[in-house]
């Protein structure tokens, strides 16, 4: 570089400032989404909550008999243990959010990896109750319509009951892309974009 150059640069104190503006800016941009995602997962942990006591109570709200009572309290108490894990990783990771620096590209980087991750967890959550909503759906067929297993299996074939699985696996799949994608995903894709663009930068 030219010496006059560097004199020149050195004494116009507004050389950088546009790169170092637009850089603030970006980093400013990504802080929305961010804020946006931080209500939603705040939202997110009271309607869970709010869902797991209505469930607590279905079983008196529904009259099951004492042998579905006890399936029903045992698939409850299973969701219940998935459920205080994701909550423990959900909330650490809220709290964490609020004490990271937002004027950094490495924050908003560590953000958007840990909140793909609880994304990830929340889908993993998800499929679980689903699975286990489905298995206690068949208990449920099974005890208080008083259905005879060996009865139904005979009239099923293979093919169909493959079908079924796959069907119900499918759309439980379907529905959960795409809320999960619908409540943080599109926002998580924003938070990227800022990430992308300061790294091109």
């Amino acid at each position: 570089m030219n010496f006059d150059d560097i004199k020149n640069d050195w004494n116009n104190p507004d050389v950088g400032a546009e790169t170092i503006s637009a850089s603030m800016l970006k980093v400013k941009e990504a802080h929305t989404p961010i804020d946006i995602i931080r209500k939603k997962m705040k939202h997110e942990f009271f309607y869970q909550i709010f869902f797991l006591v209505i469930m607590f109570f279905l079983p008196v709200m529904i009259s099951f008999s004492a042998t579905t009572q006890m399936a029903y309290l045992a698939c409850y108490a299973i969701i219940c243990g998935f459920s205080a894990y994701y909550f423990f990783k959900f909330y650490k990771f809220y709290k964490n959010s609020y004490d990271m620096s937002m004027d950094s590209r490495k924050s908003i980087l560590w953000f958007y990896y840990e909140m793909k991750l609880n994304i990830e967890l929340y889908k993993a959550l998800t499929y679980i109750v689903a699975f286990i909503a489905v298995a206690f759906g068949a208990i449920y067929i099974l005890v208080e319509q008083n259905a005879d297993l060996s009865k139904i299996l005979a009239k099923l074939s293979p093919v169909y009951i493959l079908l079924n699985c796959f069907i119900s696996i499918l759309i439980i799949g379907i529905i959960t892309e795409l809320w999960a994608w619908y409540y943080y995903g599109k926002y998580l894709k924003r938070v990227k974009k800022v990430v992308d663009e300061l790294d091109f930068e």
